[in-house]
């Protein structure tokens, strides 16, 4: 089970998520699915198309199932490949 405390372990590939504080005020609110990922940014599948986003000056929100975990772009900030293995 996905959790604030282990989220940087899983799998972020498909969830939906929303930008909760942002660095640029433009992308406060954004939201979408996690289509691909790679050490600096998450691309998201947004309702205007395929969007490349920064990791680092983000905080984004998960959904999962019905829970919703919050989570600063420095935790995620890593290859997906090291921060899950």
């Amino acid at each position: 089970m996905i959790t604030s405390e282990n989220i940087k372990s899983h799998e972020i590939i498909g969830l939906r998520t929303t930008i909760i504080e942002s660095s640029n005020l433009q992308l406060k609110g954004l939201n979408g699915i996690v289509v691909y990922e790679t050490k600096n940014t998450f691309m998201l599948k947004t309702k205007n198309g395929l969007k490349t986003l920064p990791k680092l000056s983000n905080k984004w929100e998960f959904q999962i199932n019905k829970s919703k975990i919050a989570v600063k772009g420095l935790i995620m900030h890593k290859k997906p490949q090291d921060r899950i293995g």
